[in-house]
């Protein structure tokens, strides 16, 4: 009978299963991956403000395994965070691995990438924000003229009102035709 650790109050619980696509038992393992992070910062009880108030660094962030090798993992963590810096809370730790999961529908998989893609939060990809995603998706590899004829190229397919960026619908339109991009777009905790 005896002294079971309480994580998290049963409200608690109740919320995050209402606002994520996990059940309690993912939750739980959500919290444990979270505080293997960083563990002298991350309380095993959480039943206050802790899930809020409580942020773990983005340096530390990004050195986990189902970030590390993303070119992105910068800007997943900046997006999700409440601070915006990329420092992460238990709730926005929570939120990202929910949006990335498999379960996650896809026109919210579609909302948080193009809020990923739009490095300038002006709520438009431009040709700034894509040659930003073309340099950390190859490395840097490519020569500052492919960059540009890539560029081009996606604004010219996929830019249908001609102002030379794309908003979220054209992007939105863009994505669903490219079913590789749902098949990549999660984290396996």
């Amino acid at each position: 009978m005896g002294n079971k650790l309480v994580t998290f109050t049963d409200q608690q619980l109740e919320n995050y299963q209402d606002c994520t696509f996990f059940t309690r038992k993912e939750i739980l393992r959500v919290h444990k991956r979270y505080r293997e992070v960083k563990p002298d910062t991350v309380p095993k009880c959480m039943t206050g403000n802790e899930p809020v108030s409580i942020r773990i660094p983005l340096e530390n962030m990004e050195k986990l395994s189902e970030l590390k090798e993303n070119p992105f993992r910068k800007r997943i963590c900046e997006v999700f965070s409440r601070d915006g810096k990329g420092n992460l809370s238990f709730e926005d730790f929570l939120d990202l691995l929910s949006v990335f999961s498999e379960q996650a529908p896809r026109d919210i998989k579609v909302y948080y990438a193009f809020r990923i893609y739009d490095f300038d939060g002006d709520h438009h990809i431009g040709p700034e924000d894509l040659d930003h995603a073309l340099r950390l998706l190859t490395r840097q590899e490519l020569t500052p003229e492919d960059r540009q004829q890539i560029i081009e190229k996606v604004i010219e397919e996929a830019d249908v009102d001609g102002d030379g960026k794309l908003s979220y619908m054209e992007f939105e339109h863009v994505i669903t035709r490219a079913p590789d991009f749902f098949s990549n777009f999660h984290i396996r905790m």
